[in-house]
């Protein structure tokens, strides 16, 4: 039994065009997690997490107060098994 899990996160608030998803990209890396991040049209970041259960939760905590000049309203996660993405990446 693996104790990877899979986190699907939606972040609200001042969260895009203050380097948070760069800053979600290293962190993650710095925590061996796999997954991803992105901004949405709706003005939200949402991002994927797969890894150790500790640290997935841990990175989840993390999206609460994100980059230094982020404003986090709301995190949402839903988890899930994971998927098998490999390496962590932003996307467009």
């Amino acid at each position: 039994m693996s104790d990877r899990i899979r986190a699907h996160v939606y972040v609200s608030g001042r969260v895009q065009g203050v380097y948070y998803r760069a800053n979600t990209r290293d962190t993650a890396r710095e925590r061996d997690i796999d997954g991803w991040v992105r901004n949405l049209d709706d003005g939200r970041v949402e991002a994927v997490f797969e890894g150790p259960r500790e640290a997935v939760e841990s990175m989840v905590g993390w999206c609460h107060t994100g980059s230094p000049k982020a404003r986090v309203e709301s995190v949402d996660a839903a988890y899930d098994d994971p998927e098998g993405v490999d390496g962590f990446e932003i996307r467009r």
